[in-house]
């Protein structure tokens, strides 16, 4: 009879981590399927897009707080924060938004999605210089494989062409907004739980939009109460819960394979597209959905192969 041994503490360790990465990427792949129902809400708003993006930071902010506060862990009075977590990732996301929205009124829908989501780019050169993450040329690979599907995504809908330069020049501001955000969010999970990150950088972000919709001359008020309703649901389901979640993953996973597997969110808008709003869906945009996944998948491959070499 074997009498079997209870696990080392480096096995019981290594389990839990794991599993944390496990349950990660589950929350990191639920996060971009949340956020890929915001270009839908967008497209409904009853309110102008600066002002759009205002309200889903805005009205994220209760229950982005209640999650915050409610925690065991959490008691006492609030603390102001340093200024790096007050600040950098609010005011990232906040013209991360703002330029996507302009972005917009510039150039197509398909350049402006096709350029922003090179945003893993940006990612991946930060997360080496500033977090020291290893890249390997499988991961990079990977990105390229994945990004190659997003093109296709986009299929013959992108456009080259003098009239769009300067809406491509900002959807690819965007794209180093949002990378940029994506870094400060893994710098700072290091000290800071997910649910405080969220709350001060909703704030922050909130506050920098709010002139913003002054200067662009939009209405601040929808007209109906199904147009709160669309408001309501990109603040609650696409940035608290989706964004929310994937602040949690990138406590737990390299900012790198992070931002790819967010890729899931053009493939998942595309979809949702097609099933609510009607719009059609062609076979190679399909396939290049599918390419997106394949990059994915390759590069999850690619980050537990290096994670399993031995460290020099």
């Amino acid at each position: 009879m074997t009498v079997s041994r209870p696990p080392t503490p480096a096995a019981a360790d290594a389990a839990r981590q794991t599993a944390r990465q496990r349950l990660a990427l589950i929350a990191l792949v639920l996060g971009a399927l949340a956020i890929a129902f915001s270009p839908i809400f967008v497209r409904l708003s009853e309110v102008g897009p600066t002002a759009t993006g205002f309200y889903r930071t805005f009205l994220a902010i209760p229950p982005l707080w209640l999650w915050w506060r409610l925690r065991p862990a959490v008691s006492g009075p609030i603390r102001v924060p340093p200024l790096g977590l007050l600040l950098l990732p609010g005011l990232l996301f906040a013209g991360d938004l703002f330029f996507w929205h302009l972005a917009i009124q510039y150039t197509t829908v398909a350049n402006a999605t096709l350029l922003s989501n090179f945003a893993p780019v940006i990612v991946t050169i930060g997360a080496w210089l500033v977090l020291g993450e290893k890249i390997t040329g499988k991961f990079v690979v990977a990105m390229a494989v994945a990004i190659f599907g997003a093109l296709m995504l986009v299929g013959a809908s992108f456009q080259l062409g003098g009239d769009y330069v300067f809406g491509d020049l900002l959807a690819f501001t965007t794209a180093g907004f949002y990378g940029a955000y994506m870094i400060a969010v893994a710098k700072l999970r290091g000290r800071h739980g997910p649910q405080e990150l969220m709350v001060w950088s909703s704030i922050v972000t909130s506050l920098a939009l709010l002139p913003m919709v002054w200067v662009m001359g939009e209405s601040l008020l929808p007209a109906t109460l199904n147009g709160w309703a669309i408001l309501f649901g990109l603040a609650w389901l696409s940035h608290a819960l989706g964004q929310g979640l994937i602040a949690y993953a990138l406590g737990h996973l390299p900012a790198s394979f992070s931002s790819l597997v967010v890729l899931i969110q053009p493939v998942a808008a595309a979809f949702f597209g097609w099933l609510w709003l009607g719009e059609g869906l062609q076979p190679l945009q399909m396939l290049g959905g599918v390419v997106v996944l394949i990059g994915i998948v390759l590069a999850r491959r690619a980050q537990l192969s290096a994670a399993a070499q031995p460290k020099t």
